[in-house]
């Protein structure tokens, strides 16, 4: 409690209680205080066990937070826990995350895109936030098991279709699928999809591929966590389990400002899932 009250009266607005009872907090970092470039919101939730034994559970979030950089933030935050064990660690936190958005903005790294949104997204933006929810029709089913020599790698694009969103606690999610036989297909669709302004601001878009090479008889598989540590992992295991090749999946993911623990991989698999058995 002396920590939370500390903390309160350091940041200011910029502090925010989602749970009190919960014990999940939120804080806008920023690196400066006048007309910041660079800014991140950290969520964190006190398990009973903190700080004397165990570590706060957080998610950071923002629009241009991606692979590397995500995962060398997540590595520092963990360094400070292990070197401050039972000790209270957010203040240190926050000013390590602070200390990061500022030599960004020192740095030569163009500035984030300003046309992308938040990932809070409010209750009212309705269904124009999502793109439409598009049926997969029998006859396109069998254009996942087409195949197509290397030569062939610069076809048209491969028709995209949008699962049915599920939305949870303010969160959404939507999957994404596309037939591909090629890595360049892969690309393709993945440059299409970003072009989508909505798509492009998801908090996380996880995607995984298997294309089944005839030749070898074997597959040509991977995956992207977008920041979603693990998530695209688990979505490649949940394609490899329904036994699906030739074909992309991507789902999308619109953070509402409410953690969702363990369900956000629920329903990551969910979307995928249904948009694959459709």
């Amino acid at each position: 409690l002396d920590e939370i009250e500390a903390l309160s009266s350091i940041y200011g607005d910029d502090w925010c209680v989602v749970d009190e009872d919960e014990k999940i907090y939120c804080i806008k970092i920023s690196d400066c205080l006048d007309q910041p470039k660079w800014t991140l919101c950290l969520q964190v939730i006190l398990p009973p066990g903190y700080p004397a034994a165990e570590p706060p559970i957080y998610q950071l979030n923002a629009p241009w937070l991606r692979g590397q950089d995500y995962t060398e933030l997540a590595n520092s935050l963990e360094e400070i826990y292990v070197q401050n064990l039972g000790e209270s660690i957010l203040y240190l936190w926050v000013e390590k995350i602070r200390e990061v958005l500022i030599e960004k903005a020192q740095s030569s790294d163009p500035e984030p895109d300003i046309k992308k949104t938040t990932e809070e997204v409010d209750e009212d933006d309705g269904d124009d936030f999502l793109l439409d929810y598009q049926p997969i029709q029998e006859n396109e089913i069998k254009m996942l098991n087409y195949m197509t020599s290397e030569s062939q790698e610069d076809e048209e694009l491969p028709p995209i279709h949008h699962g049915n969103p599920i939305t949870d606690r303010r969160s959404t999610f939507q999957a994404h699928l596309a037939p591909v036989v090629t890595t360049r297909q892969v690309k393709r669709v993945l440059e299409k999809l970003y072009e989508n302004k909505k798509t492009a601001s998801a908090t996380h878009n996880i995607y995984a591929y298997r294309i089944y090479c005839e030749d070898k008889q074997t597959f040509l598989q991977d995956c992207e966590d977008d920041g979603e540590t693990a998530a695209g992992g688990r979505l490649l295991h949940l394609m490899q389990i329904l036994n699906v090749q030739n074909v992309l999946v991507v789902v999308s993911r619109w953070y509402g400002g409410i953690l969702l623990g363990p369900d956000r991989f629920k329903h990551i698999n969910n979307c995928a899932r249904n948009v694959l058995v459709e």
